[in-house]
């Protein structure tokens, strides 16, 4: 409990004025709820003591009112800002963590599953929220209203018949810590469990047609069930845990019921109290099972929160492999001197010896088999890993001087896979430039040569291309993603076989406007088609990680090697086939 109230003590710092009236009111109200029992039993006592007049009970049912109307009032003031602070530390989280999710550099997604990471900023949220609603509603009513209670039991009653009502709650008290350590432990691995489910949910609706191409269903279906049978008998560990907490209390509520009786029952008969002292002390008795279960609920409210910010706190607090840097870059000249690059989870050299040359404003060209690095390479261009060993620069800077930030503003990226969000067509190009005028929309439509098919469709830039774009086909989900990139006018334009699913007009379209549009700034096409490349300053044949020819079409074209092969094969009416 009290760590789980350190970890979120930095919104009520924050927001000391809302926490100051939480607590003020708190207190208020919970010495107005001491007071009706206090008024019944004094109202007995006048009544066997035939002392209450007209007068003096209308005075009564007066003060009776007021105490419940303000008790009403300042219930739903504490109760209101304790809920609003809760869902305002909810949404601050949320946001933390996309903002996170979104500056941190792909290993950290190979590090950590899409399901799990829903997970923590959905379950795990909602966790931490009941912590702070629910949480702080009962830790208030714990602390406060059965202290406040229990020194009116003391003060007002008698102290010795209180001390000996509630010997059995130490007991509840260790018993329940014990419970609530168990639970959150339970709590963690039940989280995890969920997570890993979550991302089965994930890649069986995304694969669903590859499932059902290989007839996989009744397969997908077991893994899941056994996912979901594991997550279950995770989340019932808690449960049963939980369940403990109230016939815990009840037996132990009971047991000091039962002192109280026997006890009442010696102290009026000795004259120590009065009837209605002992009817109030009751009622007080009767108000502390409120207080006692709370205690458990907090527990089990508070240790599943601390739990779930435990799993959210460890990614919020991960620190990018790919560090912030302040340069910035103007001219854009590419410089690769010796350079070799290792992914974080391979064993071995991933690109080596690289050396290059790139002057703004020329076009280069890679190519190379299938599997030979070509992707590794242009990856170190949007610094999506740490840098690698040599030297590689860009404007005279070392990339390492260079922000990430400002670095991919200035590049234009078409992947290969193209990746579309479930909007309209217009929205998927806007993407790239938002506030681009209709002149630069029409301008990249036709430069992507993307005209034909919107007037083919219904209802054309307004057109919604479905989950990923699985309303569209491959080569209009490629054009789309290469308008997105053109309509930015980048500096440096990277189409990673961005033509693969075009035929060789629409190709020889794209590339005319390339060479049109960008004379002054500089693009790299990596492809497995030689005709893409065939005007480029510059071509790189990579494979295994090293250059092992450069030079233009012409000249490649007259040199023994993987290009001339790959050339004569295309020039014969192949498509690019990998020579034995």
């Amino acid at each position: 409990m009290i760590t789980f109230l350190k970890k979120i003590s930095w919104y009520y710092k924050k927001h000391k004025f809302k926490f100051i009236i939480i607590l003020v009111s708190a207190i208020i109200l919970n010495l107005l709820e001491i007071m009706p029992p206090l008024i019944i039993g004094k109202t007995i006592d006048f009544i066997t003591t035939e002392t209450l007049s007209v007068t003096l009970m209308r005075n009564i049912l007066i003060l009776f009112s007021v105490v419940i109307i303000s008790i009403y009032l300042l219930t739903f003031l504490s109760i209101y800002y304790i809920s609003q602070s809760g869902y305002h530390i909810d949404a601050i989280l949320r946001k933390r963590l996309v903002k996170k999710y979104l500056a941190m550099s792909p290993s950290f997604y190979e590090r950590n599953s899409s399901g799990d990471l829903m997970a923590r900023i959905t379950n795990d949220l909602r966790s931490v929220t009941m912590g702070t609603t629910a949480g702080i509603v009962t830790i208030l009513d714990t602390l406060i209203y059965g202290t406040i209670i229990l020194i009116t039991m003391m003060v007002v009653v008698n102290p010795v018949l209180t001390i000996i009502a509630l010997l059995p709650l130490p007991l509840l008290i260790v018993t329940e810590v014990k419970i609530g350590r168990k639970i959150m432990d339970h709590h963690m691995t039940a989280q995890e469990a969920f997570g890993k489910m979550n991302n089965n949910v994930l890649e069986v609706v995304e694969g669903v047609r590859v499932t059902r191409s290989y007839v996989q269903e009744n397969e997908e279906y077991n893994d899941f069930k056994a996912m979901t049978s594991n997550y279950i008998e995770r989340v019932m560990k808690v449960v049963r845990l939980e369940a403990l907490f109230e016939p815990v209390t009840t037996l132990i509520v009971a047991s000091s019921f039962i002192i109280s009786f026997a006890a009442g029952a010696y102290f009026i008969q000795n004259d120590i109290v009065t009837l209605g002292e002992f009817i109030t002390f009751n009622i007080y008795l009767n108000m502390m099972i409120w207080p006692m279960f709370a205690f458990g609920m907090m527990l089990d409210i508070t240790e599943r929160g601390r739990a779930s910010l435990n799993r959210i706190e460890d990614v919020l607090y991960e620190t990018d492999d790919v560090l912030l840097s302040d340069g910035a870059v103007k001219n854009n000249d590419v410089s690769f001197k010796n350079y070799s690059f290792t992914y974080p989870t391979s064993t071995r050299d991933n690109l080596r010896g690289i050396d290059l040359e790139l002057k703004k404003g020329q076009t280069l060209g890679i190519v190379g088999k299938t599997g030979s690095g070509k992707t590794t390479f242009i990856k170190q261009f949007l610094k999506y890993y740490t840098e690698g060993n040599g030297s590689f620069i860009i404007d005279g800077k070392p990339i390492k001087d260079i922000s990430k930030e400002e670095l991919r503003d200035l590049i234009g990226y078409v992947p290969q896979e193209n990746f579309l969000f479930s909007k309209t067509v217009r929205e998927n190009i806007l993407f790239g430039k938002e506030n681009a005028t209709d002149e630069e929309l029409q301008a990249a439509i036709e430069n992507s040569a993307l005209i034909n098919d919107l007037n083919n469709m219904s209802d054309g830039l307004e057109t919604k291309v479905g989950e990923k774009g699985v309303a569209l086909s491959g080569g209009q989900k490629q054009r789309i993603s290469i308008a997105r990139s053109l309509i930015k006018n980048p500096e440096i334009l990277i189409l990673d076989d961005a033509l693969s699913a075009v035929d060789a007009n629409t190709e020889a379209h794209i590339i005319d406007a390339l060479k049109r549009t960008r004379k002054d700034k500089t693009t790299i096409i990596i492809t497995h088609r030689l005709s893409a490349v065939e005007h480029a300053d510059q071509i790189i044949v990579i494979d295994d990680g090293e250059i092992v020819q450069s030079g233009t079409h012409d000249e490649l074209t007259q040199k023994d090697g993987w290009y001339k092969t790959q050339h004569e094969y295309f020039k014969h009416g192949g498509e690019t086939v990998e020579p034995n």
